[in-house]
C-alpha cells in the first residue's frame, strides 16, 4: 500500500517561508539539505509523519507562477474559529470563514489562507473526513 510523504513547492525566500509555516502551522524544519544550485527544507509536526518540502532555487530572483493546475494544500485544525482570530492577529490575512452545506447537512467549516509566495492553503475544523 502506497503511503503520501510529502507535497513540493517552490519558494524565493526560505527564511520567510520557514517563518510562516512556523507559526501559521506550527511547522518546524524536520531536515535540510544544502545542495549548489538549490537548498530543500523538510517541515513537520507531531501532528503527522507528512511533510512539507520547501525547494529553494538559489538563482530564482522572480516569482514562480503558480498556474492553474495547482489547487491547494489542506490543514486541518481542532478549533477553526480561535485559529482563524490567531492567523489575523499575527497579521497573515486569513478570508472568511465559509460553511460548505449539502442538502441541509454541513460537510465541512474552513478558511483559506496563502504563504508569501501565494500558495493558497484550506484550514478545516477537524472532524468527519477531514481529521
Amino acid at each position: 500500500m502506497a503511503k503520501a510523504i510529502h507535497s513540493m513547492i517552490r519558494v524565493l525566500d526560505e527564511a520567510r517561508s520557514v517563518d510562516f509555516y512556523r507559526n501559521a502551522f506550527g511547522l518546524d524544519v524536520a531536515d535540510r539539505l544544502d545542495f549548489e544550485t538549490f537548498t530543500l527544507v523538510y517541515l513537520s509536526n507531531a501532528e503527522t509523519g507528512f511533510e512539507l518540502e520547501l525547494t529553494v532555487n538559489k538563482d530564482r530572483q522572480e516569482p514562480y507562477a503558480l498556474g492553474d493546475g495547482y489547487g491547494h494544500l489542506a490543514i486541518s485544525v481542532a478549533d477553526l474559529d480561535s485559529e482563524h482570530d490567531r492567523l489575523g492577529a499575527l497579521g497573515l490575512n486569513p478570508r472568511k470563514i465559509v460553511e460548505f452545506n449539502r442538502d441541509g447537512s454541513l460537510i465541512a467549516r474552513f478558511f483559506f489562507i496563502e504563504d508569501p509566495d501565494g500558495y493558497k492553503i484550506e484550514v478545516l475544523q477537524r472532524g468527519g473526513r477531514f481529521q
